[in-house]
This record gives structure tokens, sequence and C-alpha cells, in this order.
């Protein structure tokens, strides 16, 4: 039996959390807690460090948060930020996930990763769930990193690609909801956003190397389509072996934190037409800094309309 990658180097939580892991290698379930914007420093704190810990963290039961309470919790780790092109739900920094008008994010990807600060934590409540299927799954991308050879680690820390967007909306969907690619095409791209980020960044708060992917990629800077194409699919698929990996299956209540510096994650489309509603919040990110000391940088766009 393989031990863990890639160790942070932060302690482990404190023993006032009662913390159960949900998989080897990511995910804990933090229980007994009624999650809150009044949180002791302490016990919020406890929160952080499990979080750079086990990269994502699990509450039941939290039926007590509204909108309002979701984004006091959220402030505690830093100011909210919208997104950039998705407008939130009644006026908050609320971004509304609704299968009956295209919130089906069923591909691999780490947040908002076209923005050169994206974002460092996100946050997301179940509102609404269909009677099966639903889950979520999150990969450990500093776990990826670390399993690589020698030589492809070498290799990772000198990539840098373009993030974006307007990617590919069908290319890993086998079958396409019409309805979101209608949304996607007419709001998620009605302002096009680029950024040029290392493909290895250096995580702030724990040091750890993690790898930074997923479907906003457009390509790797200097290599051809192909080339992309081969190296994408190399990196991408480390990061979401199965060993990498934990899968949570909601019930109505239940909260997820995530580091998404570390992270990437897959909302599994496997409930045909039910209703699945899930309330989702973000906190401001920093630019990332590779391991040579280059940070992220935005790539200049001109305006676009939408359709």
């Amino acid at each position: 039996m393989s031990a863990v990658l890639n160790p942070p180097t932060v302690a482990a939580a404190p023993a006032e959390l009662d913390i159960a892991p949900v998989s080897g290698r990511i995910g804990a379930e933090v229980r007994g807690l009624r999650l809150s914007g009044t949180l002791p420093a302490a016990t919020f704190a406890a929160i952080r460090q499990a979080l750079y810990r086990h990269k994502v963290l699990f509450f039941r039961g939290q039926q007590q948060l509204d909108d309002a309470a979701q984004q006091a919790f959220g402030r505690l780790f830093g100011e909210l930020v919208d997104h950039p092109t998705v407008p939130s739900k009644d006026g908050t920094q609320i971004l509304e996930l609704d299968s009956h008008h295209g919130g089906r994010a069923n591909s691999w990807h780490t947040d908002v990763t076209f923005e050169v600060d994206y974002p460092q934590v996100s946050i997301l409540r179940a509102v609404t769930l269909p009677p099966y299927g639903g889950d979520t799954v999150w990969a450990n991308t500093a776990a990826a990193y670390d399993e690589l050879t020698p030589a492809l680690k070498a290799l990772a820390e000198t990539l840098w690609a373009l993030h974006g967007n307007d990617y590919d909306y069908a290319a890993t969907r086998v079958a396409p909801d019409a309805h979101g690619a209608k949304r996607y095409h007419e709001v998620f791209t009605s302002r096009l956003i680029q950024a040029e980020h290392p493909l290895v960044r250096l995580h702030p708060e724990t040091g750890e190397r993690t790898l930074v992917s997923g479907h906003f990629i457009k390509n790797f800077i200097g290599c051809n389509t192909q080339d992309s194409d081969h190296l994408f699919a190399v990196f991408q698929n480390h990061i979401t072996r199965l060993e990498n990996t934990v899968r949570w299956r909601w019930a109505e209540g239940d909260v997820a934190v995530w580091d998404n510096r570390a992270t990437q994650h897959y909302a599994i489309n496997d409930y045909g037409d039910a209703h699945r509603v899930m309330r989702r919040i973000t906190v401001r990110g920093d630019v990332p800094v590779a391991v040579d000391g280059q940070r992220s940088r935005v790539r200049p766009t001109t305006a676009r309309s939408a359709g």
C-alpha cells in the first residue's frame, strides 16, 4: 500500500475538530460543527489548517446556512469575489448552479483559472438535489505533481499555459447539454478573459508544488496544438488518477470547502432531467508564482459581443 504523497508542511489539525478522512490522499469530513460567520478564531484556524492538509473539507447537515450566512462564513477566509461574467444571485456574491439553467460543470477544472489571481477557496452548499446521482469528485493536484517522475517534474516546471474562459464546451462531454451550451456562449464567454499560468505553482501557505491544469487550458505557450494536446493529456491524467480523488455523495444542507490552489473538481452529470441546485462562493486568490519566481500574467484581450 503506497504512502500518502507530498505531505503538507502544516501540522495536523487540532484535536478540537472531529475530522474523519474520506480517502487516502484527499478529503475529510468535519463532524459536529455548525458553520457560521461568528466561529471562534481558534476554531476557524483549525478549519483552515485542516483544509490545507486535506484539500477539501465536507460538513454535513448545515441547514442553518442561508445565502447571507454562507457569505459570512466565506468572509472568514478573505474577500469574496463575483464570477467575472456570470451574474450573481439576487445581488449577492453567490453563483447559483441550477441544472435547469445550464449549471452542469461536468468536466475537470479548477475554478476560474482564466483570471490571473483565480480564487484561493471555493465554498459550495447543496440546496436541491436529485433523487440519485449528482455527486462531485475532487482531485489532489499536489499529490499528482509529487508522483511524477523526475524527468516529468523537470518538464512540468518549464511549461506555461494559456487559460481562457472560451474553452471548448463540448470537448469532453459525451452528450453536450444544449441549454448549458447556449448559456456558455451567451453568458460565460460574453467577455473574453485570459491568463498565462505556470503548469507548476508554489502554494503560498504550504510550500507544496501543485499542477495548474483543467479544461480552461487553451494551449501550452510555445507549442503547437498537437503537442499541447499531448502534454495536457499526460499531466491531466496524473491529476485525475483514481488514487488522487475523492467522491462525495451530497445530502441537502451539505457544504464542501476546497483549496482551489491545490485541487480540481468534476460535477457528475448522471441524474437526467432531475433538478439540482448548488450555491457557490469564492474567495479572492493570489497571483501564482512558478518555481523560478516568475508570476502569472494577464493576457490582454479585446471585448467581444454575446452570441
